[in-house]
């Protein structure tokens, strides 16, 4: 399900967590700044054609990992998401890369199983300025064709209920089908009005060291629970899950 290499996890121990087990919050004044001369606004970066080259800035929320000079990153700014694979970054400058960072990004889009976003090979610049996405609910927006608007942003889901990750009942597995172990992806299932959906716990975001993978292992089939986390999409709607509480 994934496209990183499987080493990533071992190596990925320098990644900084945003959210993973806890809530970030708040924005900067500079939130509101006007783009740069060249450089696309979110509406203008949807609407460019896939393969097309893109220049944006926005903010980093997350870092998923890095490897091989390479850093995938979930970034936003106040209109909307992007999530960034494979971006030619050193080590160096991952470290620097900590959320709510601002930086200029010039690579392709492209999409790989619904998941739009920059590919590997993109570039980036350091700029000033600094901005943390507050988490938009859009527990009501599951099962709509609106969902897909808010791909990548940091949102909410409220009062879901946990089902049946497989025919034993388990309420939740290693990677998709069962096949892994701690330490790997979490897979899980959650309802609302009759729909059921997975979610995903994905390990080199939020490792078994987080809180968000312990609370997901404590998960019992009918509990009540509300979520944050990024709005990743693979052959549909397959939110990578930062927090896990019970419902309020």
């Amino acid at each position: 399900m994934k496209k990183t290499l499987a080493i990533t996890l071992a190596l990925s121990l320098v990644l900084a967590f945003a959210g993973c087990g806890k809530s970030e919050s708040g924005n900067a004044a500079d939130a509101a700044d006007v783009k740069s001369e060249g450089v696309m606004t979110h509406a203008e970066y949807v609407a460019a054609e896939l393969e097309s080259e893109v220049v944006i800035e926005t903010y980093v929320q997350a870092k998923q990992s890095w490897w091989d000079n390479k850093a995938t990153l979930y970034t936003q700014d106040k209109d909307g998401a992007y999530f960034i694979y494979n971006m030619t970054c050193s080590e160096e400058d991952y470290a620097k890369l900590v959320p709510g960072t601002k930086i200029k990004v010039t690579g392709y889009k492209t999409e790989w199983s619904g998941e739009v976003e920059i590919a590997e090979g993109a570039t980036f610049e350091i700029e000033d300025g600094s901005y943390i996405a507050t988490a938009t609910d859009v527990t009501s927006l599951l099962g709509t064709d609106e969902l897909i608007n808010h791909q990548n942003e940091f949102v909410s889901f409220k009062g879901m209920t946990v089902e049946a990750a497989n025919d034993k009942g388990d309420a939740f597995l290693y990677n998709w089908d069962g096949s892994g172990e701690d330490g790997n992806d979490l897979y899980f299932n959650v309802s609302l009005n009759g729909q059921t959906y997975t979610f995903t716990v994905e390990s080199y975001l939020c490792d078994n060291t987080t809180d968000v993978y312990a609370a997901v292992k404590n998960l019992q089939v009918g509990d009540k629970i509300d979520m944050e986390g990024f709005l990743y999409w693979y052959e549909g709607v397959n939110p990578h899950i930062t927090s896990v509480t019970a419902a309020k």
